[in-house]
């Protein structure tokens, strides 16, 4: 195999290996609405050792969040590469809860005091086991 062909194919799997590769999604439990905050070019540097900045969805979202997804899109993905990973955009979505979907609606609850954390957390495991699903952690003074 000639020189040429081998870097060629070298740098075209090294593309095709960085872009696209990354996707975190975040579920709260609470259903979904139909209002989705978006930010397409969230500015990220040296490889995402720098993050982006906040999103601040409260304003949009008064009902709280259902879901939020990172991911680094095609084009986020190709200006990394352009940029030798010095700029490395993402992309985030955050969809809103519905109206009186609460993140405790539904869901067990275990209340916990100041200087209880430990117990409070340990019994939200045990409950959250045995109901297989999410439990809220709620702690009073």
């Amino acid at each position: 195999m000639n020189r040429s062909l081998l870097s060629t194919a070298v740098l075209l799997f090294g593309v095709a290996a960085s872009t696209g590769c990354y996707h975190a999604t975040v579920v709260t439990g609470a259903t979904p609405s139909t209002e989705v905050v978006e930010k397409k070019w969230a500015n990220s540097f040296l490889w995402g050792i720098v993050p982006p900045a906040t999103v601040d969805a409260a304003a949009k979202c008064p009902n709280g969040l259902a879901k939020v997804e990172t991911q680094h899109s095609f084009l986020n993905g190709l200006v990394a590469i352009l940029t030798f990973g010095i700029y490395t955009p993402i992309q985030i979505t955050a969809t809103c809860a519905a109206k009186g979907a609460a993140l405790g609606e539904g869901v067990p609850t275990v209340v916990g005091v100041a200087g209880a954390e430990m117990e409070a957390v340990t019994e939200a495991v045990r409950i959250a086991v045995l109901v297989k699903g999410p439990v809220l952690v709620q702690f009073h003074e």
